[in-house]
């Protein structure tokens, strides 16, 4: 088992009993006491769990809090995000849209165009029923209720079969040494396929990502071709102009 998908397993595993054992560990994924202690380190480090004697818990009594915090957190600058990111949308375009709380704000500035969309946002399908000229393909998979999306260990494989024209990404944090970074290795693999298979690849963000370090790798921060946010510091402006990132700063007002 790629150790992406095993981290994935053992998030799984961890969260739904609370707190498990490194020997449970060991004899549940059938790998050596040294590579389950490296992973749970990895696990641990990202901030949802802790060390206990013995073992590793729940560093979180509820999952499904940190999705609701990243909701209400930063909204207004999330809103001017996605109309900034909306604006490089066109009538005709073959667009993905990531999962997360600022993806998710690009429907009400793009709504009124005819749009084939690709997503595993679960929040952004709802938000777009109401629209037929917005042509929706889901990636379908398991829900994963920490960040309302869609995930499989098949849907990388399944996102080199379109022909994607511009891909709007969200990630856990970003840095000049680790790249754009993701906390949940499952989605990941689907991010980094949309990368590669995606014409133009645009990120994100606002300001309290840069600096921040993920679990995951799922791209090189030269890998993006606009960096959409509120804000850049100094250094990271630096970096994009000598990579060729455009920066798209978002408007004072809405």
């Amino acid at each position: 088992m790629l150790k992406t998908k095993r981290l994935d397993k053992i998030q799984e595993y961890i969260n739904e009993r609370g707190t498990v054992s490194l020997d449970e560990l060991v004899e549940k994924f059938n790998v050596s006491k040294n590579t389950i202690r490296r992973d749970v380190q990895d696990l641990i480090e990202v901030g949802d769990f802790k060390k206990v004697y013995g073992g590793v818990a729940v560093d979180k009594p509820s999952s499904t809090v940190p999705f609701l915090d990243r909701q209400i957190r930063n909204f207004k600058e999330k809103q001017k995000i996605g109309q900034a990111a909306a604006e490089f949308v066109e009538d005709g375009d073959i667009i993905f849209i990531d999962s997360g709380t600022t993806t998710v704000e690009m429907v009400e500035f793009i709504k009124d165009k005819e749009l084939t969309i690709i997503t595993n946002n679960v929040d952004f399908i709802v938000k777009a029923l109401p629209y037929d000229n917005l042509n929706i393909f889901s990636t379908g998979g398991m829900l994963e209720r920490k960040t309302n999306s869609f995930t499989s260990a098949d849907n990388d494989e399944i996102i080199h079969s379109y022909n994607i024209r511009k891909a709007f990404l969200a990630s856990t944090g970003l840095s000049i040494k680790s790249g754009v970074t993701n906390s949940l290795p499952l989605e990941s693999g689907l991010k980094r396929s949309v990368v590669q298979r995606s014409a133009e690849s645009f990120l994100l963000v606002d300001q309290s990502k840069f600096g921040k370090v993920a679990l995951t790798t799922y791209c090189n921060l030269d890998d993006i071709d606009y960096l959409v946010t509120d804000a850049i510091p100094d250094k990271y402006q630096e970096y994009a102009n000598d990579n060729e990132i455009k920066v798209v700063l978002t408007k004072s007002e809405l």
